[in-house]
């Protein structure tokens, strides 16, 4: 008796040590994709006393880990950076208002990073599409709180979509809505994120 739970520690080991030399195929794990510096687009739009904008960030970063290989992706990480000075409207005096409400000369980053995925379903229409939301800290200008993230997830040809639009309030972070003209012209304290991202 004694023997066989021998021979089967043994073998459990022989087992272990041939996946581990990668003589035996273990299973589909999680894959990492980075986001395209090239493609998709991340934008912030609000509204003013004077007329609603929009800023576009020139500069993101990013990765993701996803697993395919079960009925439903499996998202095991995701981390998400744009340079807070990249925030373009197309308007300098706009842009210096943003980038002293943001302090960015202390607080360099605007980052996501996903702490769990509170859920995901399908999209019946379309194959290899889901809708997903994950959980994580957001850190604007130095301060981090706990969103919601959603966005649709599409899995495409060896690329990943990532698309979707996230409320929020600069008040919550610590941001006084930027100001111009002596006072006369507010930014509202509502923001809506925008980001449709292609990651590879």
């Amino acid at each position: 008796m004694q023997s066989q739970v021998t021979k089967k520690k043994l073998s459990f080991k022989a087992v272990i040590l041939l996946m581990t030399m990668g003589l035996i195929p273990i299973a589909l794990s999680a894959q990492s994709y980075q986001i395209s510096k090239s493609e998709g687009e991340v934008t912030v739009t609000g509204t003013s006393t004077l007329h609603d904008w929009e800023e576009v960030a020139e500069q993101k970063s990013g990765t993701i880990a996803i697993d395919p290989s079960g009925e439903l992706p499996s998202i095991s990480s995701l981390k998400f950076t744009v340079m807070a000075e990249s925030l373009k409207s197309g308007k300098d005096a706009m842009d210096k208002n943003t980038y002293k409400a943001l302090n960015t000369g202390k607080y360099k980053e605007i980052v996501f990073q996903m702490d769990a995925v509170k859920s995901i379903s399908p999209v019946v229409s379309t194959s290899n599409k889901y809708k997903v939301v994950a959980t994580g800290k957001l850190t604007i200008a130095g301060k981090t709180n706990t969103v919601d993230l959603p966005f649709d997830l599409t899995l495409n040809n060896g690329k990943v979509l990532l698309n979707g639009k996230k409320p929020l309030k600069m008040t919550d972070f610590g941001i006084e809505p930027p100001k111009a003209l002596l006072g006369t012209i507010k930014t509202g304290d509502e923001i809506e994120v925008h980001y449709k991202t292609v990651w590879q």
